[in-house]
């Protein structure tokens, strides 16, 4: 029972710090300023640039929002723009298929960092276009085929309320800023249960037995049989986890900067437990389409995988 009362104080207590120091800082500032373009109409211009391109992948033109914010910016940062199409009309299926796209590309918090180790940024950066806009089209036109589109008003990326367009952009800052705040305690709970899932998974050594299970496939595709640690903890723990490991064992030698390029693929990307718990907390239409979105992905990554194995 001692044991069990660590674990949950611990889960806890990075569950906090995750929320509360890292998400919580990047979601205010992305939420202020998307309040601000979705209020003086640059948000509904943008979208309707880019949306004869974005539509034949089932991607709503606000879409292009988020691959710049996860790319240049973390993982969390599409939180802000899914947030804005839970309410702005966009259909369920189209919602899956950018929470797809979304959970396939590269995070620039656990990209850049690596780039300084080694990590190829070109290659990284044209593979998540690749994966990403394919685990988008299937989702929208394969996955998502039976999802009722029913509660989706006639006119998607409206434009805003007299009254917000009215206001300063300080006053629509704050009250961007005051969403988020509302978005990140929602989240908190099942980030809070994703990690306790990690830790009692890491305690009962069930991670010892995966890389056990998985270390004759690992070498067959020419991994390294020590990569079944950061990509168990990439997929149990979350990209940053996985980025301490990975640039530990960098400069141990246990892999070399090529090995590293060629499992970039399938760990350079935020489809994992702590991940999928944040950006699925942009509200209920979202959770409601995830399992699809993440059948999506899974093609999308292994897309991506088979590539970095291909170009390197």
């Amino acid at each position: 029972m001692e044991e069990f009362i660590k674990i949950v104080l611990q889960s806890g207590k990075t569950a906090l710090d995750l929320a509360l120091y890292v998400l919580l800082p990047v979601l205010v500032v992305m939420m202020a300023i998307m309040k601000v373009v979705e209020a003086r109409g640059i948000l509904a211009l943008v979208a309707r640039f880019v949306q004869p391109v974005l539509r034949w992948f089932g991607i709503p033109g606000a879409g292009a929002f988020a691959i710049m914010q996860l790319l240049f910016v973390s993982f969390a940062a599409p939180l802000a723009t899914l947030a804005i199409m839970e309410k702005d009309g966009t259909s369920r299926r189209r919602i899956a298929a950018t929470l797809a796209m979304v959970f396939t590309m590269s995070q620039a918090n656990v990209v850049f960092p690596m780039v300084a180790v080694g990590l190829n940024l070109g290659v990284i950066l044209l593979t998540s276009l690749v994966g990403g806009l394919a685990a988008a089209a299937l989702t929208y036109y394969l996955f998502t085929r039976s999802v009722s589109d029913n509660d989706m008003p006639a006119e998607p990326f409206a434009a805003s309320s007299g009254e917000h367009r009215k206001s300063t952009s300080l006053n629509l800052m704050i009250l961007g800023g005051q969403e988020a705040v509302q978005v990140i305690l929602g989240a908190i709970p099942i980030l809070i249960l994703a990690i306790f899932l990690v830790n009692v998974l890491k305690s009962t050594g069930a991670i010892i037995l995966l890389e056990s299970a998985l270390s004759p496939m690992f070498s067959w595709i020419g991994f390294p049989v020590v990569a079944v640690l950061p990509l168990a903890t990439k997929y149990l723990a979350g990209g940053t986890a996985m980025m301490g490991v990975t640039i530990n064992l960098l400069k141990e030698g246990a892999i070399t900067v090529q090995e590293l390029n060629r499992m970039a693929g399938f760990l350079t990307n935020p489809c994992d437990i702590v991940g999928v718990a944040v950006l699925i907390s942009a509200g209920a239409r979202s959770s409601s389409v995830v399992r699809p979105a993440i059948a999506g992905a899974a093609v999308g990554i292994l897309i991506r995988g088979v590539l970095h194995l291909l170009i390197f």
